[in-house]
C-alpha cells in the first residue's frame, strides 16, 4: 500500500482524515470493501481539501459559485425602435427583460464560438482539465453557447487577467499535455504533471493529490460530459482512445503503482490476484435492508443543495386580515330575491347588451325580461320534461349549459332559470368537433356530475356535429345527453299562481365551474349559494359598484371573473353590462374602448391580452376617451408579465383621459374566487407598488429585491389588498402547510365565506385544497377555520399588498430550483426582434425524466421560415434561457403555424400539447434535443436511495425467505347431488334447458360497423340452429363422437351456432380464422396448416367461404383435393331427434387457433 501512502505525506491533512484513510486501507486489505468502493470513499474524504480533482464527481465538491448569470461591465445600449405591428404576444413583453436577453446574447456573440457538434468522452481527461488552476471552475471561461453562466462567473471579473495566462499555457502545451494524458491511460505510461499547478503557493499538496487521483479508477469520472466546452478538442480523444481506456482491468486502478522511491512499476496481474484473494478471504453478504432498494433508484444521483444558495432570513409571517364585510344599504337576503325585486320594480332597466361581430348592439335584455324568461325556463324544466311519466329533473340535479361566447343573453336566462328551479348549472364550452382538445375530460366531468340534460339555443344546436340520424353526435367520453332548446317558442308560460320554491341562502350547491388542471384532467369546483352571495357582496364593496352603473365586459361570461362581475354581481347592483364577444375583439381589437366611450362606462373588465390588442389598433383613433372609467379591472393581474401591457396601455391612453389610478389588477382562482384586487384611492386603496426581484432568488423560493442586476430580474406589480371579509396567509408548497417567512415565496391561502367548497365527487383532493390547516413552525394552527389553497405563488409586501409571481400550474421544479412557465415564455419571445414565432404562440411545460422535471418548449414558426432560420432561433433561445434562468431546455420543438391544439378562446391548450408530445403525435418540423444541458442526475454507481420500490420489495421478501403474496378466486359452490343438478352439467345441456325455460331471452346481438343490429339469437333460436348443424354433421359428414371439426367462420352468430352444434353431436370444434379474400396466398396456407395439425375430419363454414376455398385463386395456393369434407351451414331444415348426451367431460370440449 505504499503507492497510496507516499503522495499523501505532502498534503497537510487533519488527523481525523488520516485515521479515516487508515481505516479504509484496513477494510480494503481485509476484503470488507471493494477496490471501487475504497477509491470512491477515499476521493470523497479528499475532495474538500482540493478545489477540483480530475475524476471526482462534481456533486461531492462544494461549488462556491456566485448565484445569478454573468454580466458584462457595460450594458447594451437601449435601441429606440418603433413598435412593431405584428401579432407578437405582448402579454410577456418587457423592455427591461428584452434588453437583458439581448445583452446576454451579445455576450455569446462577442466570443464568436461555434455551436458544439461533438461529445467528448466521459473517460478521457483533456489537457484543459489537467491544467485547471485551483481557484477556477472546471469550465473554461470561453466556452460554447449552452454553458451555464453561473459557472462562468465562479471567479470575479477582476481576476480574469490571472486566468488568461493559464489559458495561454494550456493552448500552447496542448499537444504535449494531451499526449501525456493519452500515455497515462495505458499500462506502463508515465504521467505528466502541469508545471503551472506547482507554481502557485501551496500547490505541492495539490500536485501530489492530483497526480495520485490521475491514476485512480477511471470509472470515478462519472459526471456527464460537457459538450459545450470548445477550447481544446483533439481527434485522438474520440472512440479509439475510449476503447483503449476501457480495456484496462477494473481492479488495477490504471495499472500504475509507485514504490516508496517513486519508481513506477507495472503490477497489473498481481494487483488483480491480490484483490481477488482479499475478496474471497472474507466474503461479505450485504445486509438484508439493502435488498429492499430498487436498482433504478440506486443508480440515480441525488443532487446536493448548493451551500451558497439564498435562504429565507425573515421572520415568520402572520395572517393578513381583510377589511370587515359591511352590510351597507339594505338589500334582499339572496341573489334571486334581488333579481325578483329588479324584475318587478325596475322592469325597463337595461341588464345586458349583446353585440354582434360588427360591433352593433343586437339585443338589450332588461331586468323584466330576464325575470320573466327565467321563470318560464324554470317552470318548463320542472313540469314539462318527463321520462316514463316521471319528472326528468328533480331539485339538486346538474344541468349542462352549452352556449357560445357570442350569446350572453340566453346564457344568463339559462343560468338564472336553473337557480330558480333549484337545479345546478354546469357551464361548459361548445364542442365544435368530436376531436376538440380536452373534450373527453369535459365528458368525464359531465359523467361524474350525473348530467343528463344540456341547455342550448337553436342556432348553437344547428352548429353542433350531427350523427347520420340528424341528432347531435355522441362526443367521445360524454354521457348520453338530452338537448333542450330554450328559445322563447320552446318554453311554456307558467300559471299566474306558480312561484318557484328556490331558497338560495343555504350551503347547497349553486353552480359548478369547470377547471382544467396541469395534467389535463377536468374537475368541477362547486360554489354554494352562501359563497355566491358573499362573493357578490365582497366585490360590490371592493369595487364600489352602485346602481345603474355601466360595465364593459370583454371576458368569458361563463366562468371566472367574467361570470362573477358580469352575470352575478351586476344583477345584485342593477348594473348595465355591455358584453364584447371574442369574435368582435379579433375583428376589431379597439371595440371595447369604443363601447366604453359610447356608453360612458364606469368600469371595464379586461385581460392584458385585450389591452395589448388595442395598442396595436389604436393608431388613427383620435376620438376615443377613457375619462369616464373609474376602474379598469385587469383580470389576469396574477400573471407577472401583465405589468408590461398595463404600463404600455397607460403611456398611450393617458393623453386620452385614462388616469393612472384607474388600472386595477386583481388575482383570482377557481377554488378561492377573487383573492385580491387593487382599489382606487377614493375607495381607500394605498398607492400601487412595484418590485424588481432577482430571478435567481425566486428560483430558490426567496425574495431578493435586486436593484443592480439587469439581466435576470422580474418586475412585478401588486394585485391590491385582500378581499373584504377574507383572511390570507402564505404557506410552503410541499408537505405540511407551514407559514412562510416574510422573504419567502409560498402559496396564497384564503379563509373566507366567499370561496369554493369542494371538487365535485373528489373527496381526497378536496380535503387537501379546500380544508388546509396552516400551522406555525411550532405546529400550532393559526386560525380556527380551514383555508383554501389558491394555486397562486406570491408573498405579502409593504402596505399589506399582495404580490403574485406565478401559478402552481405553471411551476416547473428542476433539481432544487423552481421556474415559472410564463417567465420562460417571456424570455423566448424577447429573443428575436424579427418575430420568428407565429403570433407569439409558445407552449412551455415540463416532463418527468429520471424522476426530475425537464423543460420542453414548443412553438409555432412562421410559414415562410427556413430550416436555417429555425435552428438559429432555437440556438439563441437556448442561450437566452441558459443566461437568464440558468436552466437547460430538454427539448425545443417547432411546429407549423396553426397546428397546436387551441383552447376555447384561441390560446394554446397546454395539457393537450403536452399529451401529444408524450404520445409522439405532435409532428414537429424542427426539433432540438438538449438532454446534456438539463439531465444532471445521471446514473451514478452505488449511490443509495432511501425509498423502497415494488421490485425491491419482491427481491427483499425472497431473500428474507418470506412467501410471496398470492391471489385466489372464490371456490365454486358445490352442486347438489341431485338428478336435476347433474342433468345440466355441460354447456350443451344448459342451452337445451335455457331453450325450454327462457326461450325468448336474447343471448347475442351482432352489430355492424355503424352500430346497428344486423342479427340476433335468442335461446330457442340458437338451440334450433345448433340442432341443424349437428344433424348436418352426422348425416352428411358421417362423423363420430370425438372427431375434430374445423369452424372457419368470421365472428358472428353463425360461429356460435356451429360451436354448439359440434357439442350437440359430440364433436370437438376447432375455431379457425377464415382466409382474407385479398391475401389468399398468405392466409390460406395458414388455415390449411391448422386444419391438418388439428386433424380435423370436416371443415364447417359459410357459403361465401366455401366458394372462396374452391376458387381458382385458392387453388393456386392450396390444392383443392387436399381439403377434408367441406360443409356450409346454409342448409335446409332437417328433422333431428335429440342431441348426443355426453357421459363424461372428455367428450365435450373444443380447440382454438393460437
Amino acid at each position: 500500500m505504499a503507492d497510496r501512502g507516499c503522495p499523501l505525506e505532502a498534503a497537510p491533512l487533519p488527523a481525523e482524515v488520516r485515521e479515516s484513510l487508515a481505516e479504509l486501507e484496513l477494510e480494503l486489505s481485509e476484503g470488507d470493501i471493494t477496490q471501487k468502493g475504497y477509491e470512491k470513499k477515499r476521493a470523497k474524504l479528499l475532495a474538500r481539501y482540493i478545489p477540483l480533482i480530475q475524476g471526482i464527481d462534481p456533486s461531492l465538491q462544494a461549488e462556491n459559485r456566485i448565484p445569478g448569470p454573468s454580466q458584462t461591465t457595460a450594458a447594451a445600449p437601449k435601441q429606440q425602435k418603433s413598435r412593431p405591428t405584428t401579432s407578437r404576444d405582448e402579454r410577456f413583453r418587457s423592455d427591461v427583460h428584452t434588453e437583458a436577453v439581448q445583452a446576454a446574447l451579445a455576450k455569446y456573440k462577442e466570443r464568436k464560438m461555434p455551436m458544439p457538434s461533438k461529445r467528448r468522452s466521459v473517460l478521457v481527461h483533456s489537457s484543459v482539465e489537467t491544467y485547471t488552476p485551483p481557484d477556477t471552475s472546471s469550465a473554461s471561461e470561453d466556452e460554447g453557447s449552452l454553458r451555464r453562466p453561473g459557472r462562468l462567473t465562479s471567479t470575479p471579473l477582476q481576476s480574469h487577467s490571472s486566468v488568461e495566462p493559464w489559458l495561454d499555457r494550456v493552448i500552447q502545451g496542448s499537444s504535449t499535455s494531451s499526449s501525456a494524458s493519452s500515455t497515462s491511460s495505458h499500462p506502463g505510461g508515465r504521467p505528466t504533471t502541469a508545471p503551472s499547478a506547482a507554481a502557485t503557493p501551496g500547490a505541492a499538496a495539490t500536485t501530489a493529490l492530483a497526480g495520485l487521483e490521475a491514476h485512480t479508477h477511471i470509472d470515478l469520472h462519472s459526471a456527464p460530459p460537457d459538450v459545450t466546452t470548445g477550447l481544446v478538442e483533439h481527434s485522438y480523444f474520440e472512440r479509439p482512445q475510449v476503447a483503449s481506456v476501457r480495456s484496462v482491468p477494473r481492479g488495477c486502478s490504471g495499472s500504475m503503482l509507485e514504490t516508496a522511491d517513486g519508481v513506477p512499476v507495472n503490477s497489473r496481474v498481481s494487483s488483480k490476484i491480490q484483490q481477488l484473494l482479499n475478496t474471497l478471504k472474507r466474503p461479505k453478504r450485504p445486509p438484508l435492508k439493502e435488498f429492499f432498494v430498487d436498482d433504478f433508484e440506486e443508480l440515480l444521483e441525488v443532487q446536493q443543495p448548493d451551500p451558497n444558495q439564498p435562504k429565507p432570513e425573515g421572520s415568520e409571517t402572520s395572517v393578513l386580515r381583510g377589511e370587515p364585510l359591511t352590510a351597507g344599504v339594505l338589500r334582499p337576503p339572496s341573489l334571486l330575491a334581488t333579481l325578483q325585486r329588479w324584475g318587478t320594480t325596475q322592469p325597463k332597466s337595461p341588464c345586458l347588451t349583446a353585440l354582434d361581430t360588427t360591433g352593433k348592439a343586437t339585443y338589450t335584455l332588461t331586468y323584466g325580461k330576464l325575470w320573466s324568461r327565467s321563470l318560464k325556463l324554470a317552470y318548463t324544466l320542472l313540469n314539462k320534461l318527463t321520462s316514463k311519466n316521471e319528472p326528468l329533473l328533480k331539485p339538486g340535479d346538474r344541468v349542462a349549459l352549452v352556449f357560445p361566447n357570442s350569446d350572453p343573453v340566453m346564457f344568463m336566462v339559462a343560468f338564472y332559470g336553473c337557480l330558480l328551479a333549484e337545479l345546478v348549472p354546469v357551464p361548459i364550452e361548445v364542442p365544435l368537433t368530436r376531436k376538440d382538445a380536452g373534450s373527453q375530460q369535459v365528458g368525464f366531468l359531465l359523467g361524474s356530475c350525473g348530467v343528463s340534460l344540456a341547455l342550448t339555443t337553436d342556432a348553437c344546436q344547428k352548429g353542433l356535429p350531427k350523427a347520420q340520424t340528424g341528432e347531435v353526435a355522441a362526443f367521445k367520453g360524454w354521457p348520453p345527453l338530452s338537448w333542450l332548446v330554450i328559445d322563447g317558442k320552446h318554453l311554456a308560460k307558467p300559471p299566474k299562481d306558480w312561484h318557484p320554491l328556490a331558497q338560495d341562502t343555504g350551503t347547497g350547491t349553486a353552480y359548478i365551474e369547470y377547471k382544467t388542471s396541469k395534467e389535463g384532467s377536468t374537475v368541477g369546483v362547486t360554489v354554494s349559494h352562501a359563497s355566491l352571495l358573499a362573493q357578490c357582496r365582497a366585490l360590490t364593496q371592493a369595487c364600489g359598484y352602485s346602481e345603474a352603473e355601466t360595465l364593459t365586459n370583454v371576458l368569458d361570461f361563463k366562468r371566472d371573473a367574467g361570470l362573477w362581475h358580469g352575470v352575478l354581481t351586476s344583477v345584485m347592483n342593477r348594473m348595465h353590462v355591455v358584453s364584447v364577444p371574442y369574435a368582435l375583439m379579433k375583428a376589431n381589437p379597439l371595440s371595447w374602448i369604443q363601447k366604453v366611450c359610447f356608453y360612458k362606462a364606469r368600469a371595464a373588465l379586461v385581460k392584458s391580452r385585450d389591452m395589448h390588442w388595442s395598442l396595436l389598433a389604436q393608431r388613427g383613433q383620435r376620438d376615443v376617451s377613457l375619462s369616464s372609467l373609474r376602474m379598469l379591472i385587469v383580470a389576469d393581474g396574477a400573471n407577472p408579465w401583465s405589468i408590461s401591457s398595463c404600463d404600455a396601455f397607460l403611456n398611450v391612453f393617458q393623453s386620452r383621459g385614462l388616469r393612472p389610478e384607474v388600472i386595477c389588477p386583481c388575482a383570482s382562482s377557481p377554488e378561492a374566487l377573487t383573492v385580491a384586487i387593487r382599489r382606487p384611492p377614493d375607495l381607500g386603496g394605498p398607492p400601487p407598488r412595484k418590485a424588481v426581484l432577482s430571478m435567481n432568488g425566486l428560483s430558490y423560493g426567496v425574495i431578493r429585491v435586486d436593484t443592480e442586476e439587469k439581466l435576470s430580474v422580474l418586475t412585478v406589480q401588486d394585485v391590491g389588498q385582500v378581499m373584504p371579509g377574507a383572511n390570507v396567509c402564505v404557506v410552503k408548497l410541499e408537505g405540511t402547510p407551514y407559514l412562510c417567512k416574510t422573504d419567502e415565496v409560498g402559496e396564497i391561502c384564503v379563509s373566507s365565506s366567499a370561496t369554493g367548497t369542494a371538487y365535485y365527487g373528489l373527496l381526497g383532493i378536496t380535503k387537501n385544497v379546500f380544508e388546509a390547516v396552516p400551522v406555525t413552525t411550532g405546529g400550532a394552527p393559526i386560525f380556527d377555520r380551514p383555508f383554501t389553497r389558491t394555486g397562486l405563488l406570491g408573498f405579502i409586501g409593504p402596505d399589506n399588498l399582495v404580490f403574485i409571481v406565478g401559478k402552481l400550474d405553471g411551476l416547473m421544479v428542476t433539481g432544487v430550483r423552481r421556474h415559472n412557465a410564463d417567465d420562460v415564455v417571456a424570455t423566448a419571445l424577447a429573443v428575436e426582434p424579427m418575430k420568428f414565432v407565429y403570433r407569439g404562440r409558445i407552449a412551455v411545460f415540463s416532463v418527468a425524466v429520471l424522476h426530475d422535471d425537464r423543460i420542453v418548449l414548443v412553438a409555432e414558426q412562421r410559414p415562410d421560415a427556413s430550416e436555417e432560420d429555425s435552428f438559429q432561433w432555437m440556438s439563441r433561445v437556448l442561450q437566452a434561457i441558459d443566461s437568464i434562468h440558468q436552466v437547460g431546455v430538454y427539448c425545443l420543438a417547432l411546429v407549423p403555424a396553426n397546428t397546436l391544439p387551441k383552447a376555447p378562446l384561441g390560446g394554446i391548450h397546454i395539457s393537450e400539447t403536452k399529451q401529444r408530445f408524450l404520445e409522439g403525435t405532435l409532428h414537429p418540423c424542427n426539433v432540438l434535443m438538449c438532454p446534456h444541458t438539463c439531465v444532471t442526475n445521471l446514473p451514478k454507481p452505488r449511490q443509495k436511495q432511501p425509498e423502497v420500490g415494488p421490485a425491491s420489495m419482491i427481491v427483499g421478501n425472497l431473500v428474507a425467505g418470506k412467501r410471496i403474496a398470492q391471489a385466489s378466486g372464490r371456490e365454486l359452490a358445490h352442486l347438489e347431488d341431485s338428478d336435476q343438478a347433474r342433468k345440466f352439467l355441460f354447456l350443451a345441456d344448459v342451452l337445451q334447458w335455457r331453450a325450454h325455460t327462457t326461450p325468448d331471452h336474447p343471448l347475442f346481438l351482432l352489430l355492424n360497423a355503424k352500430g346497428t343490429v344486423t342479427s340476433t339469437a335468442t335461446c330457442v333460436q340458437l338451440h334450433k340452429r345448433a340442432e341443424r348443424v349437428a344433424a348436418a354433421l352426422m348425416e352428411k359428414g358421417r362423423l363420430s363422437v370425438g372427431d375434430h371439426v374445423a369452424l372457419v367462420y368470421p365472428p358472428g352468430v353463425d360461429l356460435i351456432a356451429a360451436f354448439y352444434g359440434c357439442l350437440y353431436c359430440g364433436c370437438v370444434p376447432v375455431t379457425v380464422r377464415p382466409p382474407h379474400p385479398q391475401n389468399l396466398g398468405t392466409t390460406l396456407p395458414t388455415v390449411k396448416m391448422i386444419v391438418e395439425v388439428s386433424k380435423s375430419a370436416c371443415v364447417l363454414t359459410t357459403q361465401a367461404v366455401t366458394r372462396l376455398l374452391r376458387s381458382k385463386e385458392a387453388a393456386a395456393a392450396v390444392d383443392i383435393r387436399t381439403w377434408p369434407t367441406i360443409l356450409d351451414t346454409g342448409l335446409p331444415r332437417t328433422n333431428y331427434v335429440s342431441p348426443l348426451a355426453c357421459e363424461s367431460p372428455e367428450c365435450s370440449g373444443y380447440m382454438r387457433e393460437h
